[in-house]
């Protein structure tokens, strides 16, 4: 018992997790950990400037048919020396309650630069890229792009990860061949896999027939 107890101990240390993820989750990296990712909201590169509540540390967590899935697409790209990935998936409670006291104050626009060029701050609740309820705090939703391998960066989409505006829009008309080709290789493999789109963000896809629809989680990414 003693052995298994430490055996136990060291491979849980070992793969970096440090908490007992609810029942139907998991790390995605303990599924594929192929798939590269890169949680902006662990950093200062997003839309807010600094890190955000609940974000502890660069893992990916999430439902378990998410990850499976997921798992089946990468091994589609990897083919082509081309790889998923993460900037965000599931997201706890007190992350998107971070985005809603951060939206009410309206002369913190530190990254509207990048961010939000052409958008009023005070108009982000009302044209929808802040709420107060995400569908990635149920654990099947992903924030993705995707990477060469050879080169080592992520493809021209045309438009920023979590760019608030019209450029980020699925079909945008007013972006390169290449760019609206790249988008639509993304949108095509989520979509054959039983993942969803959403009509504003090109990265944003949230797996059909979702085991948690109505549950919104908390614990925290660590």
């Amino acid at each position: 018992m003693k052995k298994l107890f430490l055996l136990l101990f060291f491979t849980i240390n070992f793969a970096g997790f440090s908490q007992e993820l609810p029942k139907g989750f998991t790390y995605l990296s303990s599924v594929d950990s192929t798939i590269q990712s890169e949680l902006r909201y662990l950093s200062n590169n997003n839309f807010i400037g600094k890190p955000i509540d609940g974000y502890k540390s660069n893992c990916v967590i999430v439902s378990f048919e998410t990850a499976n899935a997921l798992k089946i697409i990468q091994q589609k790209l990897l083919k082509k020396g081309l790889s998923l990935k993460i900037f965000d998936a599931y997201r706890p409670q007190q992350a998107v309650n971070y985005f809603v006291r951060w939206a009410k104050v309206l002369n913190d626009t530190l990254m509207k630069k990048e961010y939000y060029p052409e958008v009023p701050k005070s108009q982000l609740f009302k044209r929808g890229y802040i709420a107060s309820k995400s569908g990635h705090t149920r654990g099947s939703t992903v924030d993705l792009t995707i990477v060469n391998l050879k080169t080592g960066k992520a493809l021209d989409m045309g438009s920023p990860y979590d760019f608030f505006g019209p450029q980020s829009h699925p079909f945008y008309k007013h972006i390169t061949k290449k760019q609206k080709e790249n988008r639509l290789m993304l949108r095509k493999i989520m979509m054959e896999h039983h993942f969803k789109p959403y009509n504003n963000e090109w990265w944003h896809f949230t797996l059909r027939n979702e085991p948690f629809p109505k549950t919104y989680f908390n614990f925290p990414i660590d």
